[in-house]
């Protein structure tokens, strides 16, 4: 999949370029495609950098949570609810746990810190899979959670928006929390109504029940307030729940007598192996992205988008986001590069640019993910996993368009 689309973005880019020359009679456009090209490695390198700190950052305080026992108390206080959504799942079996470690980093927005914790926990559910071949319940359902990306905190999207000169990069904490939501539930109901899950259940009922009245009495408070004061309330909002986790992490794992220091090196230590493998594909997707914008394709497709939302009467101001849209299904690195490229050409407090960022936060890779974690396990027949992880994707892209315009509209 990642091999036809990094291909298409170069045909696609070197047919258009093709084109403004023959047609329109313009050789500027090959100079541009080579300097794009120069211009997108540096970009790269710059911010792999940051991406280094970030992810060795938290992965170390995730370790320190871990060794105080905050991700256990999580999956014990879980446990009656994936007792109900995941019945062929013992209680106590370590799926549980690693699921729970998986679902924190992706809270965290550590997108690619969470891939190696996903693929322990997939092959530890096929433990109890009776099938090597076709995916079990509880793996789609883990599976489209996992795609759903609730991300509560979203410090890699903050870190790109820092690293392209935001002046609060944490103006999009509210929209992403809200749009995420959206494409987590809609993921959960889908999968428990393909599943035929007990939704009536008293406990799941009373996880659904609150999470609904939680998340709905916190939207009805946020349209009380104005445009001003709402990106006011994303930016502290952001920042204290980032810093409060910090502080809770060290003082549980001071009270548990854990070496803090230790336990924090031992967690960098897995970020720094993890991301060091980042940079080749960071670089692969920016230029081949940087090239499509150059070749004046990606306009010509923006343009036909805008001209068919504008027929109908719509706002086109969010079109400009779309390609970050388009391609997260498809690969996250591909989507990382449109969103920092639509940062760059539109500016990073744009609202093209907010609501790309709104986007990136809202879901995950579904077909990357599902390439992955159903590949490192031999799983062919996936079943009703692509529709249900679809449905989350759409939901969260819609989510995302019309919180950014409440927004920032």
């Amino acid at each position: 999949m990642l091999n036809k689309l990094w291909f298409g973005f170069f045909l696609t880019a070197a047919l258009a370029a093709f084109g403004r020359w023959a047609i329109a009679g313009d050789p500027s456009v090959f100079p541009a495609m080579v300097s794009s090209l120069f211009a997108m490695a540096k970009l790269s390198v710059e911010v792999m950098v940051l991406l280094f700190g970030t992810i060795t950052l938290w992965l170390g305080f995730l370790r320190i949570a871990e060794q105080a026992g905050l991700v256990d108390a999580v999956a014990r206080v879980l446990g009656p609810l994936f007792a109900r959504l995941m019945p062929d799942v013992p209680r106590g079996h370590p799926s549980i746990g690693l699921i729970t470690l998986n679902f924190a980093a992706n809270a965290l927005g550590l997108d690619n810190a969470a891939t190696p914790i996903g693929l322990r926990a997939m092959k530890s559910l096929q433990t109890l899979n009776p099938s090597t071949t076709t995916a079990s319940n509880a793996q789609i359902f883990f599976l489209v959670l996992n795609a759903s990306s609730l991300t509560l905190i979203p410090v890699t999207i903050f870190m790109y928006r820092a690293q392209q000169g935001a002046s609060d990069p944490t103006l999009v904490f509210l929209p992403i929390l809200l749009a995420t939501s959206a494409s987590t539930l809609a993921g959960f109901i889908s999968v428990a109504l393909m599943q035929r899950i007990k939704l009536w259940d008293p406990v799941v009922m009373a996880w659904i029940g609150s999470s609904v009245l939680l998340l709905g009495g916190f939207m009805a408070l946020l349209a009380t307030l104005s445009v001003t004061a709402l990106s006011a309330l994303s930016s502290l909002l952001g920042n204290v729940t980032l810093f409060g986790l910090i502080l809770l992490f060290l003082i549980a794992g001071a009270i548990k007598k854990v070496p803090v220091y230790e336990s924090f090196i031992d967690g960098a230590k897995e970020g720094f192996d993890v991301t060091k493998s980042l940079l080749p594909y960071l670089v692969a997707m920016l230029c081949a992205v940087g090239v499509l914008r150059a070749s004046g394709a990606l306009d010509i497709a923006l343009d036909g988008l805008r001209w068919l939302v504008s027929a109908v009467g719509l706002d086109t101001r969010f079109v400009d986001a779309m390609p970050t849209a388009l391609v997260k299904p498809f690969s996250g690195s591909a989507a990382r590069a449109m969103m920092i490229e639509t940062m760059q050409n539109f500016g990073v407090d744009s609202f093209p640019a907010l609501v790309a960022a709104t986007v990136q936060g809202s879901t995950e890779t579904t077909f990357y993910v599902l390439a992955v974690y159903f590949g490192a396990i031999g799983i062919q027949r996936t079943r009703h996993a692509v529709s249900c992880a679809l449905t989350a994707d759409l939901a969260g892209v819609v989510a995302s368009v019309l919180v950014c315009y409440w927004f920032f509209g």
